[in-house]
Protein backbone atom coordinates (compact mmCIF):
# COMPACT_ATOMS: atom_id res chain seq x y z
CA UNK A 1 0.00 0.00 0.00
CA UNK A 2 1.08 3.81 -0.65
CA UNK A 3 2.27 5.02 2.52
CA UNK A 4 2.05 1.79 4.85
CA UNK A 5 4.60 0.17 3.42
CA UNK A 6 6.42 0.13 6.68
CA UNK A 7 5.10 0.95 10.43
CA UNK A 8 7.46 1.71 12.55
CA UNK A 9 7.54 1.08 16.27
CA UNK A 10 6.12 4.68 16.91
CA UNK A 11 3.09 3.52 14.70
CA UNK A 12 3.73 6.33 12.10
CA UNK A 13 3.30 5.29 9.25
CA UNK A 14 5.34 6.15 6.18
CA UNK A 15 5.85 4.86 2.53
CA UNK A 16 8.48 2.63 1.05
CA UNK A 17 7.75 5.19 -2.41
CA UNK A 18 7.44 8.40 -0.39
CA UNK A 19 10.28 10.87 -1.33
CA UNK A 20 12.36 12.01 1.59
CA UNK A 21 10.54 15.07 2.64
CA UNK A 22 8.20 12.30 4.04
CA UNK A 23 10.22 10.67 5.38
CA UNK A 24 9.87 12.00 9.01
CA UNK A 25 6.63 13.79 8.51
CA UNK A 26 4.02 12.26 10.67
CA UNK A 27 0.89 12.15 8.71
CA UNK A 28 -2.02 15.06 9.72
CA UNK A 29 -5.33 15.65 8.09
CA UNK A 30 -7.58 18.28 8.78
CA UNK A 31 -11.14 16.78 8.01
CA UNK A 32 -13.63 19.60 7.07
CA UNK A 33 -16.90 17.28 6.45
CA UNK A 34 -20.90 17.90 7.27
CA UNK A 35 -21.76 14.33 8.31
CA UNK A 36 -22.57 14.88 12.25
CA UNK A 37 -25.17 13.03 12.60
CA UNK A 38 -26.68 8.85 12.62
CA UNK A 39 -25.04 6.74 10.50
CA UNK A 40 -22.93 9.45 8.65
CA UNK A 41 -21.62 10.23 11.91
CA UNK A 42 -20.22 7.05 12.46
CA UNK A 43 -19.44 6.22 9.30
CA UNK A 44 -16.98 9.17 9.50
CA UNK A 45 -15.49 8.01 12.53
CA UNK A 46 -14.63 4.68 11.10
CA UNK A 47 -12.64 7.09 8.72
CA UNK A 48 -10.52 8.27 11.39
CA UNK A 49 -10.11 5.05 12.97
CA UNK A 50 -8.71 3.65 10.28
CA UNK A 51 -6.74 6.66 9.50
CA UNK A 52 -5.13 6.68 13.47
CA UNK A 53 -4.54 3.05 13.24
CA UNK A 54 -2.29 3.71 10.55
CA UNK A 55 -0.07 6.30 12.10
CA UNK A 56 -2.59 9.43 11.31
CA UNK A 57 -3.35 12.44 13.48
CA UNK A 58 -6.97 13.25 12.54
CA UNK A 59 -8.25 16.77 12.91
CA UNK A 60 -12.02 16.78 12.79
CA UNK A 61 -13.46 20.06 11.31
CA UNK A 62 -17.52 19.16 11.18
CA UNK A 63 -19.83 21.67 10.41
CA UNK A 64 -23.61 21.21 10.98
CA UNK A 65 -26.02 21.93 8.95
CA UNK A 66 -27.65 22.84 5.54
CA UNK A 67 -26.65 20.07 3.87
CA UNK A 68 -23.17 20.88 3.55
CA UNK A 69 -24.21 25.02 2.60
CA UNK A 70 -22.87 26.11 6.33
CA UNK A 71 -19.74 23.91 5.19
CA UNK A 72 -19.00 25.78 1.99
CA UNK A 73 -19.19 28.77 3.69
CA UNK A 74 -16.39 28.10 6.37
CA UNK A 75 -14.63 26.68 3.50
CA UNK A 76 -14.51 30.15 1.29
CA UNK A 77 -13.33 31.80 4.33
CA UNK A 78 -10.41 29.55 5.05
CA UNK A 79 -9.15 29.36 1.85
CA UNK A 80 -9.24 33.17 1.30
CA UNK A 81 -7.47 33.24 4.36
CA UNK A 82 -4.81 30.68 2.90
CA UNK A 83 -5.97 28.40 5.89
CA UNK A 84 -7.69 25.28 3.70
CA UNK A 85 -7.95 22.54 5.37
CA UNK A 86 -6.29 19.02 3.89
CA UNK A 87 -9.58 17.68 2.84
CA UNK A 88 -12.77 18.86 2.18
CA UNK A 89 -15.82 16.98 1.69
CA UNK A 90 -17.13 17.87 -1.93
CA UNK A 91 -18.96 16.40 -4.99
CA UNK A 92 -19.93 16.65 -8.77
CA UNK A 93 -18.70 20.04 -10.31
CA UNK A 94 -17.72 21.66 -7.19
CA UNK A 95 -14.69 19.86 -6.96
CA UNK A 96 -13.83 21.22 -10.74
CA UNK A 97 -15.04 24.65 -9.52
CA UNK A 98 -12.50 24.68 -7.13
CA UNK A 99 -9.78 22.82 -9.51
CA UNK A 100 -10.40 25.55 -11.60
CA UNK A 101 -9.02 28.06 -9.25
CA UNK A 102 -5.74 26.29 -8.05
CA UNK A 103 -7.13 25.25 -5.21
CA UNK A 104 -6.53 21.36 -5.12
CA UNK A 105 -3.38 18.98 -4.85
CA UNK A 106 -3.44 16.22 -7.02
CA UNK A 107 -3.36 12.59 -6.00
CA UNK A 108 -1.37 10.95 -8.96
CA UNK A 109 1.14 9.35 -7.28
CA UNK A 110 -1.43 7.87 -5.06
CA UNK A 111 -3.75 6.56 -7.74
CA UNK A 112 -0.84 5.09 -9.99
CA UNK A 113 0.50 3.09 -6.94
CA UNK A 114 -2.88 2.07 -5.90
CA UNK A 115 -4.47 1.41 -9.48
CA UNK A 116 -7.45 3.92 -9.39
CA UNK A 117 -7.51 3.64 -12.94
CA UNK A 118 -8.54 -0.38 -12.56
CA UNK A 119 -11.61 -0.03 -9.93
CA UNK A 120 -12.97 3.19 -10.50
CA UNK A 121 -15.48 3.04 -12.63
CA UNK A 122 -14.57 5.49 -15.60
CA UNK A 123 -18.00 7.75 -15.14
CA UNK A 124 -17.00 8.31 -11.48
CA UNK A 125 -13.16 9.25 -12.27
CA UNK A 126 -14.27 11.91 -14.73
CA UNK A 127 -15.86 13.85 -11.56
CA UNK A 128 -12.56 13.08 -9.64
CA UNK A 129 -10.12 14.20 -11.73
CA UNK A 130 -9.36 17.94 -13.13
CA UNK A 131 -7.55 18.12 -16.58
CA UNK A 132 -6.72 14.25 -16.21
CA UNK A 133 -5.58 14.49 -12.81
CA UNK A 134 -6.96 13.38 -9.84
CA UNK A 135 -7.96 15.66 -7.25
CA UNK A 136 -10.84 14.09 -4.99
CA UNK A 137 -11.24 10.48 -3.97
CA UNK A 138 -14.83 8.96 -4.19
CA UNK A 139 -16.06 7.13 -0.76
CA UNK A 140 -19.44 5.76 -1.90
CA UNK A 141 -21.84 5.60 -4.39
CA UNK A 142 -25.89 6.54 -3.62
CA UNK A 143 -28.49 5.32 -6.22
CA UNK A 144 -30.92 7.82 -6.57
CA UNK A 145 -33.56 6.21 -8.67
CA UNK A 146 -35.26 4.33 -5.96
CA UNK A 147 -39.12 3.71 -5.43
CA UNK A 148 -39.37 2.01 -1.81
CA UNK A 149 -42.72 0.69 -1.64
CA UNK A 150 -44.90 -1.14 1.53
CA UNK A 151 -45.71 -4.59 0.77
CA UNK A 152 -48.86 -4.89 2.84
CA UNK A 153 -50.43 -2.19 1.31
CA UNK A 154 -49.76 -3.23 -2.04
CA UNK A 155 -51.10 -6.60 -1.51
CA UNK A 156 -54.64 -4.67 -0.36
CA UNK A 157 -55.20 -4.16 -4.43
CA UNK A 158 -53.25 -7.56 -5.31
CA UNK A 159 -50.09 -6.28 -6.30
CA UNK A 160 -46.97 -8.22 -5.24
CA UNK A 161 -44.13 -5.74 -6.55
CA UNK A 162 -43.21 -2.48 -7.30
CA UNK A 163 -44.19 -1.08 -11.06
CA UNK A 164 -41.74 -1.62 -14.02
CA UNK A 165 -43.09 0.85 -16.02
CA UNK A 166 -44.48 4.66 -15.67
CA UNK A 167 -48.11 3.34 -17.06
CA UNK A 168 -47.81 0.73 -14.08
CA UNK A 169 -46.98 2.93 -11.60
CA UNK A 170 -50.46 4.94 -12.38
CA UNK A 171 -52.48 2.08 -12.61
CA UNK A 172 -51.17 0.61 -9.50
CA UNK A 173 -51.67 4.12 -7.62
CA UNK A 174 -54.86 4.47 -8.87
CA UNK A 175 -55.86 1.10 -7.45
CA UNK A 176 -54.11 2.36 -4.03
CA UNK A 177 -55.85 5.74 -4.47
CA UNK A 178 -59.80 3.91 -5.25
CA UNK A 179 -58.79 1.34 -1.80
CA UNK A 180 -58.88 4.72 0.35
CA UNK A 181 -54.56 4.95 0.42
CA UNK A 182 -52.21 7.55 -0.46
CA UNK A 183 -50.46 6.07 -3.22
CA UNK A 184 -47.04 8.21 -2.91
CA UNK A 185 -45.15 9.64 0.14
CA UNK A 186 -43.72 13.04 -0.85
CA UNK A 187 -42.12 16.23 0.62
CA UNK A 188 -42.98 19.02 -0.44
CA UNK A 189 -39.20 20.55 -0.84
CA UNK A 190 -37.49 21.93 -4.49
CA UNK A 191 -34.82 19.11 -4.25
CA UNK A 192 -37.38 16.36 -3.41
CA UNK A 193 -39.63 17.15 -6.57
CA UNK A 194 -36.31 17.51 -8.36
CA UNK A 195 -35.43 14.12 -7.61
CA UNK A 196 -38.76 12.69 -8.42
CA UNK A 197 -38.69 14.81 -12.08
CA UNK A 198 -35.29 13.12 -12.79
CA UNK A 199 -35.96 9.82 -12.45
CA UNK A 200 -39.55 10.13 -14.94
CA UNK A 201 -36.92 11.64 -17.03
CA UNK A 202 -34.86 8.69 -17.40
CA UNK A 203 -37.96 6.51 -17.34
CA UNK A 204 -39.52 7.67 -20.17
CA UNK A 205 -36.65 9.77 -22.21
CA UNK A 206 -33.97 6.33 -21.33
CA UNK A 207 -30.65 6.96 -20.70
CA UNK A 208 -29.34 9.03 -23.72
CA UNK A 209 -32.43 11.43 -23.57
CA UNK A 210 -31.44 11.74 -20.05
CA UNK A 211 -27.88 12.56 -21.27
CA UNK A 212 -29.23 15.13 -23.61
CA UNK A 213 -31.72 16.82 -21.29
CA UNK A 214 -30.20 16.80 -17.97
CA UNK A 215 -26.51 16.97 -18.31
CA UNK A 216 -25.64 18.54 -22.12
CA UNK A 217 -28.95 20.46 -21.72
CA UNK A 218 -29.61 20.45 -25.37
CA UNK A 219 -32.47 22.90 -26.32
CA UNK A 220 -34.13 20.07 -28.74
CA UNK A 221 -34.21 17.84 -25.67
CA UNK A 222 -35.69 20.26 -23.45
CA UNK A 223 -38.07 21.38 -25.84
CA UNK A 224 -39.49 17.84 -26.59
CA UNK A 225 -42.44 16.12 -26.80
CA UNK A 226 -40.49 13.76 -24.64
CA UNK A 227 -40.38 16.46 -22.01
CA UNK A 228 -44.15 17.38 -22.07
CA UNK A 229 -44.78 14.01 -21.10
CA UNK A 230 -42.39 14.39 -18.44
CA UNK A 231 -44.70 16.63 -17.08
CA UNK A 232 -48.07 15.33 -17.80
CA UNK A 233 -46.37 12.53 -15.62
CA UNK A 234 -44.91 14.68 -13.05
CA UNK A 235 -48.93 16.35 -13.38
CA UNK A 236 -49.89 12.77 -12.08
CA UNK A 237 -47.82 11.83 -9.14
CA UNK A 238 -48.98 15.27 -7.83
CA UNK A 239 -52.22 14.00 -7.74
CA UNK A 240 -51.09 11.18 -5.96
CA UNK A 241 -49.50 12.69 -2.78
CA UNK A 242 -51.61 13.45 0.06
CA UNK A 243 -52.45 17.34 1.20
CA UNK A 244 -50.11 17.56 3.85
CA UNK A 245 -47.06 17.10 1.60
CA UNK A 246 -45.69 21.10 1.44
CA UNK A 247 -42.67 21.12 3.44
CA UNK A 248 -42.45 18.03 4.86
CA UNK A 249 -38.73 16.10 5.13
CA UNK A 250 -37.59 13.45 3.43
CA UNK A 251 -37.67 10.86 6.07
CA UNK A 252 -40.97 11.83 7.39
CA UNK A 253 -41.94 10.73 4.13
CA UNK A 254 -40.30 7.61 4.25
CA UNK A 255 -42.29 6.97 7.99
CA UNK A 256 -45.66 7.17 6.01
CA UNK A 257 -44.80 4.01 4.62
CA UNK A 258 -42.90 2.15 6.99
CA UNK A 259 -46.05 2.80 9.24
CA UNK A 260 -48.30 2.29 6.27
CA UNK A 261 -49.61 5.61 5.94
CA UNK A 262 -48.69 5.38 2.04
CA UNK A 263 -47.72 2.53 -0.47
CA UNK A 264 -44.41 4.33 -1.87
CA UNK A 265 -41.76 6.65 -1.96
CA UNK A 266 -39.61 7.81 -5.08
CA UNK A 267 -36.07 8.50 -3.39
CA UNK A 268 -32.68 7.50 -3.13
CA UNK A 269 -30.93 4.47 -0.99
CA UNK A 270 -30.39 6.76 2.15
CA UNK A 271 -34.28 6.10 2.82
CA UNK A 272 -33.53 2.78 3.52
CA UNK A 273 -31.12 3.58 5.91
CA UNK A 274 -34.80 4.55 8.15
CA UNK A 275 -36.39 1.22 7.52
CA UNK A 276 -33.28 -0.81 8.52
CA UNK A 277 -32.90 1.54 11.92
CA UNK A 278 -36.42 0.34 12.70
CA UNK A 279 -35.27 -3.30 12.37
CA UNK A 280 -37.10 -3.51 8.78
CA UNK A 281 -36.11 -6.97 6.56
CA UNK A 282 -35.51 -5.85 2.90
CA UNK A 283 -37.69 -8.37 0.55
CA UNK A 284 -40.14 -8.75 4.16
CA UNK A 285 -41.03 -5.13 5.83
CA UNK A 286 -40.28 -3.20 2.72
CA UNK A 287 -39.72 -3.29 -0.89
CA UNK A 288 -37.01 -1.79 -2.83
CA UNK A 289 -37.03 -1.55 -6.25
CA UNK A 290 -35.76 1.06 -9.48
CA UNK A 291 -37.93 3.47 -10.72
CA UNK A 292 -38.71 2.44 -14.49
CA UNK A 293 -35.83 2.89 -16.70
CA UNK A 294 -34.21 1.34 -19.54
CA UNK A 295 -31.05 0.01 -17.94
CA UNK A 296 -30.58 3.30 -16.29
CA UNK A 297 -28.82 4.26 -12.71
CA UNK A 298 -28.48 7.99 -11.66
CA UNK A 299 -25.69 8.18 -9.05
CA UNK A 300 -24.36 10.21 -6.55
CA UNK A 301 -21.36 9.99 -5.15
CA UNK A 302 -20.11 11.53 -1.68
CA UNK A 303 -16.22 12.37 -1.88
CA UNK A 304 -13.13 14.38 -0.45
CA UNK A 305 -11.43 16.98 -2.61
CA UNK A 306 -7.48 17.39 -1.33
CA UNK A 307 -6.75 21.29 -1.28
CA UNK A 308 -3.08 22.62 -1.66
CA UNK A 309 -1.49 22.89 2.34
CA UNK A 310 1.77 23.49 3.40
CA UNK A 311 3.97 20.98 5.47
CA UNK A 312 5.04 17.84 4.89
CA UNK A 313 2.74 16.14 7.50
CA UNK A 314 -0.10 17.95 5.56
CA UNK A 315 0.84 16.66 2.19
CA UNK A 316 1.76 12.59 3.99
CA UNK A 317 -1.51 13.19 5.83
CA UNK A 318 -3.87 13.68 2.88
CA UNK A 319 -1.73 11.11 0.74
CA UNK A 320 -2.41 8.45 3.41
CA UNK A 321 -6.33 9.65 3.96
CA UNK A 322 -6.72 9.01 0.10
CA UNK A 323 -5.32 5.77 0.11
CA UNK A 324 -7.35 4.40 3.14
CA UNK A 325 -10.77 6.01 1.45
CA UNK A 326 -10.62 4.15 -1.56
CA UNK A 327 -9.49 0.94 -0.07
CA UNK A 328 -11.24 -2.14 0.19
CA UNK A 329 -11.28 -1.97 3.75
CA UNK A 330 -12.57 1.46 4.23
CA UNK A 331 -15.20 1.30 1.41
CA UNK A 332 -16.72 -2.10 2.90
CA UNK A 333 -17.38 -0.15 6.53
CA UNK A 334 -18.00 3.02 5.24
CA UNK A 335 -20.70 1.76 3.40
CA UNK A 336 -21.82 -0.57 5.80
CA UNK A 337 -22.73 2.51 8.08
CA UNK A 338 -23.92 4.88 5.02
CA UNK A 339 -27.22 2.48 3.38
CA UNK A 340 -24.50 3.20 -0.15
CA UNK A 341 -22.65 0.96 -2.10
CA UNK A 342 -18.45 1.19 -2.50
CA UNK A 343 -17.58 3.39 -5.30
CA UNK A 344 -14.16 0.78 -5.94
CA UNK A 345 -15.21 -2.28 -7.96
CA UNK A 346 -14.48 -5.75 -6.99
CA UNK A 347 -15.51 -4.87 -3.04
CA UNK A 348 -16.81 -8.02 -1.50
CA UNK A 349 -20.65 -7.07 -1.09
CA UNK A 350 -21.18 -10.45 1.19
CA UNK A 351 -21.84 -8.44 4.38
CA UNK A 352 -24.44 -5.90 2.48
CA UNK A 353 -28.43 -6.64 2.07
CA UNK A 354 -29.98 -7.69 -0.67
CA UNK A 355 -31.06 -3.63 -2.13
CA UNK A 356 -27.11 -2.86 -1.90
CA UNK A 357 -26.52 -6.27 -4.10
CA UNK A 358 -29.33 -5.15 -6.14
CA UNK A 359 -27.98 -1.59 -6.80
CA UNK A 360 -24.67 -2.93 -7.58
CA UNK A 361 -26.18 -5.43 -10.10
CA UNK A 362 -27.91 -2.65 -11.70
CA UNK A 363 -24.66 -0.19 -11.67
CA UNK A 364 -23.16 -3.03 -13.51
CA UNK A 365 -25.66 -3.29 -16.02
CA UNK A 366 -26.36 0.38 -16.28
CA UNK A 367 -22.42 0.54 -16.84
CA UNK A 368 -22.80 -1.94 -20.00
CA UNK A 369 -25.98 -0.31 -21.89
CA UNK A 370 -24.43 3.62 -21.48
CA UNK A 371 -26.91 4.00 -18.74
CA UNK A 372 -24.88 4.95 -15.61
CA UNK A 373 -24.89 8.62 -15.65
CA UNK A 374 -25.13 11.29 -12.65
CA UNK A 375 -27.81 12.98 -10.65
CA UNK A 376 -29.12 16.34 -11.90
CA UNK A 377 -31.31 16.98 -8.60
CA UNK A 378 -28.27 16.17 -6.34
CA UNK A 379 -25.63 18.26 -7.36
CA UNK A 380 -23.47 15.59 -9.67
CA UNK A 381 -24.69 16.88 -13.41
CA UNK A 382 -24.56 19.76 -13.28
CA UNK A 383 -22.93 23.45 -11.73
CA UNK A 384 -25.36 24.96 -9.48
CA UNK A 385 -27.21 28.18 -11.09
CA UNK A 386 -27.56 25.41 -13.89
CA UNK A 387 -29.09 22.43 -11.85
CA UNK A 388 -31.47 25.83 -9.71
CA UNK A 389 -32.78 26.76 -13.16
CA UNK A 390 -34.31 23.71 -13.50
CA UNK A 391 -35.21 23.04 -9.88
CA UNK A 392 -36.74 26.45 -10.09
CA UNK A 393 -39.21 25.37 -13.40
CA UNK A 394 -39.86 21.77 -11.63
CA UNK A 395 -41.08 22.48 -8.61
CA UNK A 396 -43.44 25.87 -9.55
CA UNK A 397 -45.14 23.35 -11.97
CA UNK A 398 -45.24 20.63 -9.67
CA UNK A 399 -46.59 22.86 -6.76
CA UNK A 400 -49.28 25.08 -9.31
CA UNK A 401 -51.33 24.48 -12.31
CA UNK A 402 -49.15 25.24 -14.90
CA UNK A 403 -49.59 23.44 -17.84
CA UNK A 404 -47.14 20.98 -19.23
CA UNK A 405 -46.50 23.16 -22.72
CA UNK A 406 -45.83 26.57 -20.42
CA UNK A 407 -43.31 24.06 -18.11
CA UNK A 408 -41.51 23.02 -21.17
CA UNK A 409 -41.39 26.89 -22.54
CA UNK A 410 -40.25 28.10 -19.02
CA UNK A 411 -37.48 25.38 -18.66
CA UNK A 412 -36.22 25.82 -22.29
CA UNK A 413 -35.97 29.91 -21.39
CA UNK A 414 -34.65 29.18 -17.57
CA UNK A 415 -31.74 27.29 -18.95
CA UNK A 416 -30.84 29.64 -21.73
CA UNK A 417 -30.47 32.11 -19.35
CA UNK A 418 -28.68 30.27 -16.57
CA UNK A 419 -25.70 29.47 -19.30
CA UNK A 420 -25.03 33.25 -20.31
Amino acid sequence: MYLRKTILATGVAFSALATANFAHAEPTAEVLHWWTSGGEAKAVASLKEDFEANGGTWVDSPVAGGAGDAAMTVLRSRVLSGDAPAAVQLKGPAIQEWAEQGALADLNDVAAAEGWDDVIPAAIQDVMKYEGDYVAVPVNVHRVDWIWANPTLLAKVGADSAPTTWDEFNTLADKLQAAGITPVAHGGQPWQDATVFETVVLGLGGPEFFQSALVDLDEDALNSDTMKAVFDQMRKIRGYVDADFPGRDWNLATAMVMNGEAAMQIMGDWAKGEFLAAGKVPGKDFICAATPSENGYLFNVDSFAMFNVSGDDKVAGQKLLAELIVGEKFQETFNLLKGSIPARSGVSLDKFDDCAKKSEADLQAAQEAGGFLPSMAHGMALRGHLAGAIVDVVTAHFNSDMSSDEAVSRLVEAVELAKD
